[in-house]
């Protein structure tokens, strides 16, 4: 296992099933301040429900299609980070994010994304980054702009959440430009 210092309270390591009744714990916690933006925040409501989507990120870390991280902040769960897709073939992934309300304004969920767009690039030979966001979630676009992301466009009323048709923003940072910046 590893652990990468995001601060000196905090860090980020693998999120495995194994700790389910830690993330049901957390989803319960922190449900309210993620709900709005993240799909998952509705359907992890026990240790099952939280093994489950744990236990499909296992999968796909086996097919090399996705991985799951935590961020954990004195020793507590405070959110984390995810390929939600990994293509290693075509050298796409998406990396999506979410954080207590608690513990945001330090910088931690972009100092996780650096650390995993340099692994991206620079461990996996990586091409391209996605971020998918709500487009009513500014503070998401927020990481987006300061990783030297570039906004492609908007995929309008492409998903439903809560009832309610979302609009998501498409940013991206290509290898070369990681690099070079």
């Amino acid at each position: 296992m590893f652990a990468h210092r995001l601060a000196d309270d905090a860090e980020l390591r693998p999120l495995e099933p194994w700790q389910s009744a830690e993330f049901a714990e957390h989803v319960a916690r922190v449900r309210d301040d993620i709900v709005e933006y993240i799909p998952w925040g509705h359907l992890i409501v026990d240790e099952a429900t939280a093994r489950a989507y744990l236990d499909s990120y296992a999968e796909k870390q086996a097919r090399d299609a996705g991985r799951i991280y935590g961020i954990w902040m004195d020793g507590v769960l405070q959110g984390g980070t995810l390929f939600r897709t990994f293509d290693a073939a075509m050298g796409v992934c998406e990396l999506g994010v979410w954080l207590a309300a608690e513990a945001r304004g330090r910088g931690l969920i972009t100092t996780a994304a650096r650390h995993m767009i340099d692994w991206t690039f620079g461990t996996r030979g990586m091409h391209r980054v996605e971020w998918h966001c709500d487009r009513r979630n500014t503070s998401s676009s927020a990481v987006a702009r300061r990783l030297g992301m570039t906004r492609e466009g908007v995929l309008r009323e492409s998903y439903l959440l809560g009832g309610t048709r979302r609009d998501v923003e498409i940013w991206a940072v290509l290898a070369d430009e990681w690099r070079s910046a």
